[in-house]
């Protein structure tokens, strides 16, 4: 008869130990992809009536679509229109503001706009609706909405110089290092008189 061998049992004890130690090391060593999100400051929010009829004149239509084509009001625009196209929408002043306080609407004295009857009435009353697809890149609906906010930022820079012989943007920087109520006051003005109103509707497949 052969010699019957034994099983001869494996130590594993240290097998552990090697296990631990090299996942230590790979959870030091590893680095892993952080997806970056998107500065972005979201649009003030402003109060209005849900009861208000809104005349299609004061509603400038933004529309973007999956191959990042622009159309403004059906036609096809640059990128680089957008500011000067919402510029004089919002600043047109052709008709007046809205009845406040149980007082009918007043003209706006302060716009430098066309005055054209068949556009906005008032900055007031100016809503400019961007309406993207399902297909837009997010780095097209950001650059619009950047084009969107220095149209506001430069109406509020320019009535803000000449109100108060400072731009609206240094007033903002003003305001975070010293919270004066008066600087919060002209800041108000502004904003009130060149309110940001911008509506998204759902996106377009």
């Amino acid at each position: 008869m052969g010699r019957r061998t034994e099983n001869s049992e494996i130590n594993a004890g240290s097998m552990a130990d090697i296990a631990f130690l090299l996942l230590i090391f790979f959870l030091v060593t590893t680095t892993m992809d952080v997806d970056s999100g998107i500065a972005r400051k979201l649009p003030e929010k402003t109060k209005v009536e849900s009861k208000v009829t809104i005349k299609e004149k004061n509603i400038l239509d933004i529309v973007v679509n999956r191959n990042n084509q622009l159309l403004v009001e059906n036609a096809n625009v640059k990128v680089g229109d957008i500011k000067k196209l919402a510029m004089d929408f919002i600043d047109n002043g052709g008709g007046l503001s809205a009845p406040k306080d149980g007082k009918p609407g007043e003209p706006c004295d302060y716009c430098n706009g066309a005055k054209d009857p068949a556009s906005s009435d008032h900055p007031t009353k100016a809503i400019i609706s961007l309406t993207s697809s399902r297909g837009t890149t997010y780095g097209m609906y950001i650059t619009i909405q950047n084009e969107i906010e220095m149209a506001y930022n430069e109406l509020r820079n320019n009535l803000s110089l000449k109100l108060y012989n400072r731009s609206y943007s240094d007033l903002k920087k003003d305001y975070k290092n010293d919270k004066s109520e008066a600087i919060k006051t002209k800041l108000d003005n502004l904003k009130a008189k060149y309110p940001q109103i911008i509506t998204e509707p759902e996106p377009i497949k």
